[in-house]
Parts: C-alpha cells; sequence; structure tokens
C-alpha cells in the first residue's frame, strides 16, 4: 500500500477513535473552551429570544389593525354571543381586553376547553412563580459556595457550571429536599384548588341552556351489541336492563354504509382536482395555454387503460357525475342493509341517561359497553363496530408504531445531543469545521445556541400530526379522546427522548463503553459496580443544562411567532402567488385556525417538566420557565379570544389527563432530587440514606393526592346526576317538546345525508367554461320532485326570464373575487366542518334541538330533512312508540322514494320556492313551508354565500329559512343561475 493511502487509513482510524472518545464523553474538553462557548450561547439565545420577541411582538401591533383575516377572524365571523371584546385601531388598544375579560365572559365567548386551556397556562405560569422565589434563594447561595469551595480554580471562570448542583455535597444537600418538599406542596395546592375551579365550570357547563337543549347530553352509545339484540327493540332491552329509570328511551340501531365513507372521500378529492385543474388552466383568462390538461384516469375506472392519459377537465366532471350517481344509489338502499353492532338510546331527561352511564360506566349488560354519547360531530364512525379485542389490538399496533418511531429518532437526537449543543465535538471530529471554530468563536456560539433548539423545535413541529394520523386507527370513539391519547404518547415521547435519551445519552454510553471494557478483565458485576453509572450520569446532566436553557429561552420565540401567526401570512402570501388556489383553498385560508391543543398542551407540561427536573441541576432554568409562561399565559388568550377556534368542544374533558401528567412530573422530579443526593456524596450511603428516605415520602404522598381528587371530582366532573332525583325531573313541556326528536337522523352518520360539494370556478372565467366543456350543460336527467315531472331550461342570469345559452355549465358552481371570502360561507357543512367549530361560533350550533314543521327535522349539521317516514315497517318498537314515535326513523329516500333525499329539496318547508315554479304542483308539505317556526327572532340577513351565491328570485322566509338545501338539483342546477 503506498504511502499516500496508508496515511489516509491512519487518518480514518484517528476520526474514527475521536468519534468513539465524544461517544464516551461528549464533554471531555478544556474547562476554558466549555465557559466560553456555553457563556456566549446562553447570552446569543437570551438576545435572540428577548430581542425576537419583542421585535415580532412590535410588528404584529403595527400590522394587526389592517390584517383582521389572519389576527382577528373571530371577531369577523361570531355571532354576537361569541364575540371577543372590540378592540381599536390603536398599536396597544388589543392588550386592555386581554387583560380585562374574565373567565366567565371566556366561558361564553371562547368555549370551555379554551378556558381550562387558559387557567391551566395560569396554573403553570403560579406555580413556577412560587418555585423560582423560593428555589432561588436556597440552591444559588449553595451551589455557588460549594462550588467555588470544592471546585479548582480553573471552573470558577464557568459560571454556569457554578450554578449546578456539581460539587454540591453533605448537609448542603438538605437544601435540594426543602426545596422538593416545598415543590411538591406547591404543586398540589395549585391542583387541587384548580380540580375544584374545573368542577365548577363543569357544572356551569351542564346547567348551561346549550347543554341543556343539546341531543347528545341525553343521548347515549352502545356498542358492542350482541347480533340478537341489534334492532330498536333491543337496545330499549339493553338499557332497561342496565337501569329502569321509568322513562323509555327513543333509540335507533345503526345501518352498514360498507363502502359509502370511501365513494364520498374519493367524490370530494376529484373535485377538488377539477378545481385545481380549471384554477390553473384558466388563472390568465385572456391568455389560455396552448395545451390542454391531462391527467391519469383513476385506478378504480375500469373503462380506462391503467394510467392512461386523458383530457382532465373532460374526465374529472364525468368522474364526479359517476361518483354521484354511486352514492345516490347506496343512500337510496341504506335501509335494506344489516344492522351494525352499536347505536344510540335518547330518554327524555339529562338525569335518565347520566344515571343509566354512571350504573354502566365499568361493564354494561349483554357484554355491551354504555357510555354518554360525545357530540355527532366529535364520533369517529369507522371505529364504532370495533369490539374491545378489536380495539386493544389496534392500539397495541399503534403503539408498537410509535415504539418504532421513538427509536427511530434515537440516531439523529444523539447526534445533536452530541455536535450540535456542543460545536466544540464536531470540530474535534471534523478538522476544516475545527479551524473554523477557532478563527470565530463567537459567531459559531450564536448558532450553536440557536441551531440544536430551532431543529429539535422544528421536528417537533411535524410530530403531532404524525401521531394524530397513527391514532386515526387506534380505536378511539371520538376525536376529542383522540386528541387526549396523542397528547398522551407525545409527551411520553417527549420526555423519553428528550430527558432521558437526549440528557443522559452521554453517560449510558460511556458507562456501557467502560463495562465493556472492564468485563475483559475482571467478572460483569463488578465492572458494573466499577462503572459509576450515577457519577457519569450526574457529570452529564450538569453539563447538558446549558442547552436547557437556551431551549427554553427560544421557546419564547416560538410564543411571538404563534402571535404573530407567520407561518399563516407566509403561506397565505405563497400559496395566492404562487399556488394558483382554487376559489375553495381562498375561502378555506380565511376561515379561523382550529387551535391545537394536543401540540400546545404537550408543550407547556414538557416545559414544566424539563423546569422542574433540571431546577435541581441548574436552577436558571426555573426564572427562564416562570417567564415563558407569564408572557404566554396572555398571548395564547388573545390568539383564543381573536384567531383561534376550538374546532371539536369536549366540555373540559382534558382536565384529568393534564392532572395526570403533573403528578408524574412532580414524581420525577422527586426522583431525580434522589439521585442528585446519591449521585453527589462520596461517604457511602450513611450520608445520602437519610436523605433519600426524606424524599421518599413525597411520591407517595403524590399519588394518595391524586386518588383522593379522583374519588372527590372526578363523577362531578363526567356526569350530570349520579341518580335520578326530582331535582333533576325536568317540567312536562319540556319532555314533551323532547319526544319528537329522531335519533336516527340526527345520530345517523353523516355519509347518509351530507351534500356533495359542487366544483367552485372563479366567475372571470364564467364566459370560458361553454367553449373548454364539451359537456352536458343542464341537468335532464332528474326531474325536480315535489315541484313538476316537467324539466325546465335553466335561466339566463343577465336576461331574467330567457333561457340560459352558454353561459353556466349546470355542473360547476360561480364564485365572484368579492365572495371569496369564508364569511359568505360559514354556514355551509363542507365548509362548517372543516373550519366552522361546529357552528356554535356563528349562532348555529349542529346539536341543538330545534323544531320545525310537521314533516321537517334536521340532522346533526342542521340539514332539514323533509318527507320523513315515521313508520319504518320491521324497524318499529311498540317500546319506543311515543305519540307517532315508532323506532328509527329516516328520511324517505333512505328506503322508499328513489332520489328523495338529494332529488327534492330537504329544506323546501323552512325556505320558500323558486319564483319561476311558485306556481307548479305543491304537496301537503309545501303548503306549510310559509309556517312561521318556533321562536322567531327576526329575519336574517341574506348574505350571497351563506348557501352559496344568491340566486336570482330566491327570498328568504324569517326565522329558519337559512337553513341548509341539500337537493340533488339545488347543487347541480341551481348554481349556474348565478
Amino acid at each position: 500500500m503506498d504511502l499516500p493511502a496508508r496515511a489516509a487509513n491512519l487518518l480514518a482510524r484517528d476520526k474514527l477513535d475521536d468519534f468513539v472518545d465524544l461517544l464516551l464523553d461528549p464533554f471531555a474538553q478544556s474547562a476554558s473552551a466549555r465557559s466560553h462557548i456555553e457563556k456566549t450561547a446562553f447570552w446569543s439565545a437570551l438576545g435572540t429570544s428577548i430581542g425576537g420577541s419583542a421585535l415580532i411582538a412590535c410588528l404584529f401591533c403595527f400590522a394587526r389593525p389592517y390584517n383582521s383575516v389572519v389576527y382577528a377572524p373571530r371577531s369577523r365571523h361570531a355571532d354576537s354571543k361569541h364575540a371577543p371584546p372590540p378592540v381599536g385601531k390603536g398599536v396597544l388598544d388589543w392588550i386592555a381586553p386581554v387583560i380585562k375579560t374574565k373567565e366567565l365572559e371566556l366561558v361564553d365567548k371562547v368555549g370551555l376547553d379554551a378556558t381550562i386551556f387558559l387557567r391551566f397556562a395560569n396554573m403553570c405560569r403560579n406555580i413556577f412563580t412560587c418555585i423560582t422565589i423560593v428555589g432561588l434563594a436556597i440552591l444559588v447561595p449553595i451551589n455557588l459556595y460549594e462550588h467555588r469551595s470544592s471546585i479548582g480554580s480553573t471552573d470558577t471562570q464557568n459560571f454556569f457550571i457554578q450554578l449546578t448542583s456539581q460539587g454540591v455535597q453533605g448537609r448542603y444537600l438538605w437544601g435540594y429536599v426543602l426545596l422538593a418538599w416545598f415543590a411538591n406542596f406547591t404543586i398540589a395546592f395549585f391542583l387541587w384548588r384548580n380540580y375544584k375551579s374545573v368542577a365548577r365550570l363543569r357544572r356551569a357547563y351542564f346547567d348551561s341552556p346549550e347543554y341543556q337543549k343539546s341531543l347528545h347530553s341525553r343521548t347515549l352509545l352502545i356498542t358492542e351489541i350482541p347480533r340478537g339484540l341489534r334492532t330498536d327493540e333491543g337496545l330499549v332491552k339493553i338499557v332497561t336492563e342496565a337501569k329502569d329509570t321509568g322513562s323509555n328511551p327513543r333509540t335507533a340501531i345503526a345501518r352498514n354504509v360498507k363502502d359509502l365513507p370511501e365513494l364520498i372521500d374519493e367524490h370530494n378529492e376529484t373535485v377538488r382536482n377539477l378545481e385545481s385543474v380549471l384554477a390553473k388552466y384558466l388563472s390568465n383568462p385572456n391568455k389560455l395555454p396552448a395545451k390542454r390538461p391531462t391527467c391519469s384516469v383513476n385506478k378504480a375506472d375500469q373503462t380506462y387503460r391503467k394510467g392512461q392519459k386523458v383530457d382532465a377537465i373532460e374526465y374529472l366532471t364525468a368522474r364526479i357525475k359517476e361518483l354521484e350517481m354511486q352514492i345516490k344509489e347506496v343512500r337510496e338502499s341504506i335501509d335494506k342493509r344489516n344492522a351494525m353492532s352499536y347505536g344510540f338510546a335518547s330518554y327524555e331527561s339529562i338525569a335518565d341517561a347520566h344515571t343509566v352511564a354512571y350504573k354502566t360506566r365499568k361493564k354494561g349488560p349483554q357484554k355491551t359497553s354504555i357510555r354518554l354519547a360525545p357530540r355527532p360531530h366529535d364520533l369517529i364512525w369507522k371505529n364504532l363496530p370495533m369490539t374491545s379485542k378489536q380495539r386493544n389490538w389496534h392500539t397495541f399496533v399503534n403503539n408498537i408504531w410509535v415504539a418504532v418511531l421513538t427509536v427511530v429518532w434515537v440516531v439523529p437526537n444523539a447526534f445533536i445531543a452530541i455536535f450540535l449543543s456542543n460545536l466544540a465535538n464536531l470540530g474535534r471530529f471534523w478538522d476544516a469545521f475545527g479551524t473554523e471554530l477557532k478563527r470565530n468563536p463567537k459567531t459559531w456560539a450564536v448558532v450553536q445556541g440557536v441551531l440544536a433548539p430551532a431543529l429539535t423545535s422544528l421536528f417537533y413541529y411535524f410530530l403531532p400530526v404524525i401521531f394524530r394520523r397513527l391514532s386515526n386507527n387506534a380505536g378511539d370513539l371520538s376525536k376529542t379522546s383522540r386528541e387526549r391519547h396523542v397528547m398522551h404518547k407525545l409527551y411520553t415521547f417527549f420526555v423519553f427522548n428528550n430527558l432521558f435519551l437526549f440528557s443522559l445519552f452521554a453517560a449510558i454510553s460511556s458507562f456501557i463503553f467502560a463495562v465493556v471494557k472492564s468485563s475483559e478483565q475482571e467478572d460483569a458485576w463488578s465492572a458494573i459496580k466499577d462503572g459509576q453509572l450515577l457519577q457519569k450520569g450526574m457529570t452529564a446532566l450538569n453539563g447538558v443544562s446549558t442547552y436547557w436553557i437556551t431551549w427554553l429561552l427560544q421557546r419564547n420565540l416560538g410564543a411571538a411567532v404563534d402571535l404573530a401567526q407567520f407561518v399563516n401570512l407566509a403561506w397565505g402570501s405563497f400559496s395566492r402567488h404562487f399556488l394558483h388556489p382554487t376559489p375553495r383553498e381562498l375561502i378555506e385560508l380565511s376561515a379561523p385556525p382550529k387551535f391545537d391543543y394536543a401540540g400546545y398542551y404537550n408543550y407547556f407540561l414538557f416545559y414544566s417538566t424539563v423546569a422542574l427536573c433540571f431546577a435541581y441541576i441548574q436552577p436558571l432554568v426555573l426564572p427562564v420557565a416562570a417567564f415563558y409562561f407569564w408572557v404566554d399565559s396572555y398571548l395564547k388568550k388573545y390568539l383564543l379570544l381573536y384567531v383561534f377556534i376550538t374546532k371539536t368542544e369536549s366540555g373540559g374533558q382534558f382536565w384529568k389527563v393534564l392532572f395526570n401528567r403533573y403528578i408524574f412530573l412532580t414524581i420525577l422530579s422527586d426522583a431525580l432530587v434522589a439521585l442528585v443526593c446519591v449521585g453527589n456524596t462520596t461517604f457511602g450511603y450513611t450520608e445520602w440514606l437519610p436523605k433519600v428516605c426524606a424524599i421518599a415520602p413525597l411520591p407517595v404522598l403524590m399519588l394518595a393526592f391524586k386518588w383522593w381528587c379522583a374519588s372527590h371530582f372526578d363523577n362531578k366532573l363526567t356526569f350530570y346526576t349520579t341518580g335520578v332525583t326530582a331535582a333533576d325531573t325536568e317540567n312536562a313541556a319540556e319532555l314533551k317538546s323532547k319526544r319528537t326528536d329522531r335519533v336516527g337522523v340526527r345520530f345517523g352518520h353523516p355519509v347518509l345525508y351530507k351534500p356533495l360539494i359542487t366544483p367552485m370556478v372563479s366567475a372571470k372565467s364564467r364566459h370560458l367554461l361553454p367553449t373548454i366543456y364539451s359537456g352536458r350543460t343542464a341537468e335532464v336527467d332528474i326531474p325536480m320532485a315535489g315541484y313538476s315531472d316537467m324539466y325546465m331550461d335553466s335561466m339566463s342570469h343577465d336576461e331574467p326570464g330567457k333561457t340560459a345559452r352558454g353561459e353556466a355549465p349546470a355542473p360547476f358552481e360561480f364564485v365572484s373575487e368579492n365572495q371569496m371570502d369564508f364569511e359568505f360561507y360559514k354556514n355551509r357543512p363542507e365548509f362548517r366542518d372543516v373550519a366552522g367549530g361546529e357552528g356554535e361560533l356563528y349562532g348555529k350550533p349542529q346539536d341543538l334541538v330545534r323544531r320545525g314543521s310537521h314533516g321537517t327535522l334536521m340532522t346533526q349539521d342542521g340539514t332539514v330533512m323533509t318527507g320523513y317516514d315515521s313508520r319504518r315497517g320491521s324497524g318499529d318498537s311498540a317500546a319506543t312508540r311515543t305519540g307517532d314515535e315508532m323506532g328509527t326513523t329516516y328520511p324517505q329516500g333512505y328506503h322508499k322514494t328513489p332520489g328523495a333525499l338529494r332529488d327534492q329539496s330537504p329544506a323546501s318547508s323552512v325556505r320558500s320556492m323558486d319564483i319561476g315554479n311558485a306556481g307548479r304542483h305543491a304537496d301537503h308539505e309545501h303548503l306549510l313551508s310559509r309556517a312561521a317556526p318556533m321562536s322567531r327572532e327576526g329575519v336574517p340577513a341574506p348574505t350571497p354565500g351563506g348557501y352559496g351565491p344568491l340566486r336570482l328570485g330566491e327570498i328568504h322566509t324569517p326565522g329558519e329559512s337559512d337553513q341548509e338545501d341539500t337537493s340533488y338539483d339545488y347543487f347541480r342546477r341551481g348554481r349556474g343561475l348565478n
């Protein structure tokens, strides 16, 4: 081998040895170099955090008054009850409403989930304010005195090492024990105080008019129903066997929808694809591209070769029509499908339902599971048929994937811990960078203070999305319970990867290598005893403590970025200028964003865990964490008041999970105090044993406190009542009004009645569609049921009374430029489901029980249905009949009249008939269409986009006239008259 090759081999071997040395001891560097880098990294992180946050806050203050779409979407869209306090145009006018708005107002404005989130943030702020004051007073003097008296003069230059627990021994460790007791009692006090407040808020929530009038509050969800009881009568038998309350519930067994959800998902995706194709092709109406757009055929389409390229506009339009026909056929035959293993039972009073749920909270009769039903919008329908065994298996598989992701992340996490959190290590391994590091130490110290925390935070920004997708198949019955499990998995992942692996990786790797090396000369047990794992672990924790200070400082900058909504601003600007967004996408961009409770709760919990655990290693983390909670508690309050919405309200059910996590992190910090006492002792167990014995009662006391709170508060948090009493009985008039509830529809699968979306096209391209689309220009195959059996041509938009010619192809909906805003479409189910907060924000709660005239009933998304059949034939039950109620009722289109669900306007009893058809054949249902609804509150002003652009000849009637029109012709013919 020639000399250059041998030199290269020797160099590679040296680099490998350096890498192994780094694994063994990443902190093996000169004290002066380490002190300089850590000091500069801390000040750079502090300057970036404070300076950057102040700059971003100033930019927000100046930009806020001129961009309400981003900084106050709730104010633009909310009704009078949910609208936040008005804010002036002044630079600092937003501060006063944030400070002055009290908790009782917050419940009405933002909901109970958001209120409890802000209460939890305030609790963290108060806890760390108290612990910071006492902790700094105890630990800083002890650490400084002990360090300077026991550590060599070379380390006295490193102020951060002086503040750590390194070198603290003997009687001074009792100060750590004292702080641990104070921290535990402080946390227990604030947890107890907030548990009481949450219980009070939950009781007020149970008594609120919204909850009292909602259907889900008195409805039970029954799952794992045996085959012999999968009927309406069987459901009555099950709940009566569980607890006979003296009243018969109205029941509805679910029907198998089979491939209908997949068909609707494919339909929606195809519509969006067509919109995207048209938006790009018609982006410049004055100059169309020379080549028409093409696309690949769908894999399920057997009429074309696999992968064949076809004209995108013609093919996607035809594909949409084909999917609509398939969906319609399935919907018409749904009553012929087999019954599923789950169903719903709705009582006349809330007390009856909650009494049965409390009685069966552990186990239901006939091996069923009975629980309070969540809001219909909250249900994950595909998971409802799962058995307990299937759910456990899916959860097990999901946990395996989470474990795999955790293990996979170990490698990049280790490299961040070794190299990015200490760039001097990277310089030892990479000569060129080492030279650059020596030439510009201050610059790279700034990079160290910012880069490693930024990369860690960037990965964790996407982590909730990954866990949420994994949890969708884990068997959760509701979206809110899924979010609680996502939060739990996120927190576990953070603690294991960061606090354990990241902080202790160097100590563990050094211990393993030392044991392996020593085992060659002595037995394994002796090697393990000589490995000094505790001492190496304490050294590693002291060395990495500065990184966590910089990380917590950087999170203050993250809070300011949240306030400024930089992500929404940047993405909105980029997409509008470079991505040719469709009208639908522009409408969705202007909608208020949803608040990610799982992600934000996890951050708060993890900050608390880092701060409380590392407080005994590096006391500086305490004021940094307290400052963060002080700042973010107010910033998040503004965001929840003016920007974010709660997409699915759980009524404050996150609290118990948060409480349990806080108990865990407190016990974890107690274990760390014990390790500090043992690891810093050099004179044997006689010195550390008394201190460990003094700490040992703390975990036991915290577990006892947890048990006491659970037994004292949990039933009050969950159930309106645990037994029917005279005080729980509602008045007879209220009970009578509830006998007309249609549980089968309101708790029916959304795919059975949810309106299909229509392709949206910009109105500026209206005149081009007849020239680029050669398909049908009107729907002629399905007559408008309820009006006439004759087809009428579409009316001209510009010349009323004349037939439209070449202006509005029926399969499209045109949207003008000034109506591409969520404000015009917030009551449409397709947009409300994405960013509508269940409709409550806009005065349209989906689960509120509302009455129409005879022949009408409302689904869970607010859709009014007419022409239902109150007698379901074989599905009725004498046990469930109350008045004209006979078992589960479905709209007529489900099993009788073909096409009734889509071809007839379900809202015809509350919306006026089109002027052009007013004189045609009207049945007895239409005779009641002008009847005034109950509890009229005035005439709502027609908005051009309330349910699409205003059509010529459309009139709105008072009361409930703004309810959803879901007729097939409305979505496929009427919109062409824009």
